[in-house]
């Protein structure tokens, strides 16, 4: 243990998360996921947790990344999720307390996805958009089309594989579900002089 170690590692994930939000157009982000699978999953729950639909079927676009769909399919069960898949261009019409989008698509294909999003929300769910960072750097971000939540991972970037394990993907939301979070983030406060320092936080932190 070294305190410069520490302390480094801290500022390198509260960049990690500013950066997460000015791409993804976000409120909020936390330090990092394992993979962009993993991510999506957590959304699921999240949303779950904070949505208002009274619904327990999550929808899931038929251009999401396959391995994303088995991972969300593998959560759901014990939850007592249904999974429905279908287009990205009508993911709006299902009676769903939210909806996982993919931008880009897994062939490549870039929607406007802020009419499906106003679809959603007009029927009481939730938008996930799970967004390849690289793209967000030319592409809109999802906050601006009104998406809830945004996930991915930064291997696109240069991280290497195992940099957190096996990927280091980001989970970002709108503030007013911050206390409902997964994993950790990381803030900075201000010491009883005014000199601010960082901190990580749990969940725990917020209840």
């Amino acid at each position: 243990y070294q305190a410069e170690i520490s302390q480094g590692r801290l500022e390198a994930l509260v960049n990690f998360q500013t950066m997460v939000c000015d791409l993804t157009g976000m409120a909020i982000a936390g330090s990092s996921m394992l993979d962009e699978a993993t991510a999506a999953a957590e959304a699921m729950t999240l949303a779950l947790r904070v949505g208002k639909s009274k619904s327990t079927t999550f929808h899931v676009a038929d251009d999401v990344l396959p391995q994303t769909l088995e991972v969300v399919r593998t959560r759901a069960e014990p939850l007592g999720i249904t999974i429905t898949t279908g287009p990205a261009e009508t993911a709006g019409e299902s009676a769903a307390f939210a909806v996982l989008l993919q931008y880009p698509g897994v062939n490549g294909v870039v929607r406007d996805l802020k009419p499906v999003i106003d679809t959603i929300h007009a029927r009481g769910g939730l938008a996930i958009v799970a967004a390849d960072l690289l793209a967000l750097t030319l592409l809109a971000p999802p906050g601006e089309m009104g998406a809830d939540i945004a996930v991915g991972n930064t291997q696109r970037l240069g991280m290497p594989m195992g940099n957190g394990g096996p990927h280091a993907a980001y989970l970002a939301t709108k503030d007013e579900f911050k206390r409902s979070m997964p994993g950790r983030l990381v803030g900075v406060s201000v010491d009883a002089h005014g000199a601010p320092w960082l901190k990580i936080m749990a969940l725990d932190d917020y209840e």
